[in-house]
């Protein structure tokens, strides 16, 4: 049950005021080694929104504030604390509603921040210093003044015992000053990452006064104290949680905050399988729900609430990278330290055939890690700027894929494909492996097999119908379906053969990509390096992006990069949807115009829509 709404309160005047109180102090701070205050930071180039802007393209500053929606997520959860080590069932949705950050990223643009708890930044040239000036403004929610203090406790604590991306990036400062309650100063001049200030911008902020860093590693229920526009009302362990929009949320006439944050009350129901979230959907115990499954997407949303106006059914076109998902081959197990082996293994995936018989073609094979869009190096010969960044890393790269002339297999869709199947029992043999008594043995005879690690029935479908390819080619894959918390344990260590992995793609790929990718990853517990990669390539190239200060630069950078993943044969690459799928309430609306790179196109706590009838 919700509790009855606060009274909308709206300002029509707020925004303005904001706008033209941050604009005379931006004016008036003094600038710090000839570096002068920005009202934002883009990566590569100038922010495009001006310093006076009002909103977001993508946000509709006219939405109606008030009502509920009720919305569900899959999974469950012990905690209430996303950022540190043991949060692997953390609740969703709360970054964003409840914790923020510095500085909030536009999703209009590859990647460029705006001021929110910092109201400016500023940094040098060589982005060798970084300066945060807070909003007086700013509170947490008990109405306590967020402060420098606050700035640096938060860096310290995540830095020791956040989750691996910060203490990678934190760990890069030099050192940190406060000069005032209000100005925050990091020492960059040994990273040599030009993309770290932005990073920075994107601490969560954590109160200093309410946190107890020795107990920050336990998993916790406690209702947490944060500065977003939410606060958490109530919580069922495991079941839901809903949130109230607090009516004093400091921020909430800041050009970043208009439009947003509409709902007083948010609830997430949580869901163990997709069906019964499903079938919540069609009772009108959930509001919204994006579908991953084209089965059902094709013919599972035949029911009455849909013919009858009262749940909509749409399709858009996703902006941004796709991003790649793919069956994670873990390179530390010696069955998959050849290279030969895991490229074989590939080519007995039958993409066409499981696309068409059980997705009904809705899908495209992803080919890239940055596929659909100009960093992705597949199709496109290496320029020289590529193969001069390539050069220092000899071997590195093959000749097709270097040539732009690789992509993923394809197959006749027969599911019996002998042109795939004879290519790989002969990069098998080539390494090692011979054919005897229907079974793929080594040099000792001993067969190659493997487990696939699977958390839901739809990997373990897929998983099964791949287990059955590489059975007649005599390769054995045990298929082993795992609780989401076995599988979270696992995950961490690394205890598994294969299992499938998902890595989101940024427009603007940087310091994530040393968490899943980088040699130090490799060894380091829980981070996203699923497949044990250790490539001086991948190294030097994550350097090269970070360190780019042209966009040409970065692009290059990006696609020789593209082509060392590629050629590694680390994954075997799935496929994505063209477009994104979602049903929801007619009772809710959505701003027409949407964002160039959201992918997805909207947050779990739909920030930007609202209640037509609150």
């Amino acid at each position: 049950m919700f509790l009855r709404a606060w009274p909308k309160r709206v300002n029509p005047n707020g925004i303005g005021t904001a706008v033209a109180v941050a604009a005379l102090i931006l004016a008036a701070l003094p600038s710090q080694g000839g570096a002068q205050p920005q009202h934002g930071i883009a990566m590569h180039g100038e922010p495009a929104l001006p310093p006076n802007f009002t909103h977001f393209p993508y946000a509709n500053p006219d939405a109606s504030k008030g009502g509920s929606v009720l919305l569900g997520l899959q999974g469950t959860f012990d905690s209430l604390n996303p950022f540190n080590l043991k949060a692997g069932s953390a609740a969703q949705g709360l970054v964003g509603p409840v914790y923020q950050t510095l500085m909030m990223r536009s999703l209009d643009e590859p990647f460029t921040l705006y001021g929110l708890i910092a109201q400016s930044v500023e940094t040098t040239p060589t982005r060798d210093s970084v300066t945060f000036r807070l909003n007086p403004a700013a509170r947490f929610s008990d109405n306590t003044p967020i402060t420098s203090k606050d700035i640096r406790f938060s860096f310290e604590l995540l830095g020791k015992k956040g989750r691996p991306q910060h203490r990678a990036a934190f760990q890069l400062v030099k050192g940190i000053e406060i000069p005032d309650e209000l100005t925050v100063r990091f020492d960059l001049s040994t990273a040599g990452d030009r993309e770290l200030p932005l990073i920075l911008a994107l601490m969560p902020v954590l109160p200093s006064h309410a946190l107890d860093p020795e107990k920050f590693d336990n998993a916790s229920l406690t209702i947490p104290i944060a500065s977003g526009p939410y606060v958490i009302k109530q919580v069922k362990p495991g079941q839901s949680i809903q949130l109230a929009r607090n009516p004093a949320y400091w921020a909430k006439d800041l050009p970043v905050s208009r439009g947003f944050y509409n709902f007083d009350y948010i609830r997430f129901d949580y869901f163990r399988d997709a069906t019964t979230f499903y079938e919540a959907l069609k009772a009108g115990a959930v509001e919204y729900r994006e579908e991953s499954d084209p089965t059902k997407w094709l013919s599972g949303y035949n029911f009455p609430a849909i013919g009858e106006g009262r749940i909509i059914k749409a399709a858009l076109p996703g902006g941004g990278a796709k991003g790649m998902q793919g069956l994670a081959f873990n390179t530390r197990r010696p069955v998959f330290q050849d290279i030969r082996v895991r490229e074989a293994l590939g080519l007995l995936f039958d993409f066409e055939w499981i696309n068409a018989n059980l997705y009904g073609g809705l899908y495209r094979r992803t080919k890239s890690f940055f596929d659909e869009t100009e960093l992705a190096a597949t199709g496109r010969p290496a320029n020289d700027k590529e193969r001069a960044l390539l050069a220092k890393y000899p071997g590195a790269v093959r000749d097709d894929i270097l040539d732009g002339t690789w992509a993923p297999p394809v197959s006749d869709g027969s599911g019996l494909d002998r042109t795939l199947a004879r290519r790989a029992i002969d990069l098998l043999m080539q390494a090692g492996y011979s054919m005897t008594q229907g079974q793929m043995r080594d040099k000792s005879g001993r067969q190659l097999t493997f487990e696939v690690m699977t958390t839901e029935r739809e990997q373990e479908r897929l998983a099964l119908i791949f287990a059955q390819s590489l059975k007649r080619a005599g390769i054995e894959a045990r298929v082993r379906q795992v609780d989401l918390v076995q599988y979270q344990r696992r995950r961490q260590k690394f205890d598994f053969d294969m299992t499938f992995g998902a890595w989101i793609a940024s427009n603007s790929p940087g310091n994530e990509q040393r968490n899943r990718w980088s040699t130090q990853s490799a060894s380091m517990e829980s981070s996203f390096n699923l497949t044990g990669a250790k490539n001086p390539a991948l190294d030097g190239l994550i350097a090269a992006m970070l360190n780019a200060v042209d966009p040409d630069d970065f692009r290059d950078a990006v696609r020789a990069y593209d082509r060392v993943l590629q050629s590694g044969f680390y994954i075997i690459p799935l496929y994505h949807k063209p477009e994104q799928w979602f049903v929801y309430s007619r009772e809710l609306a959505f701003p027409k115009r949407l964002p160039r790179y959201g992918n997805p196109l909207f947050g779990q706590a739909l920030e930007t829509w609202w209640k037509t009838t609150p």
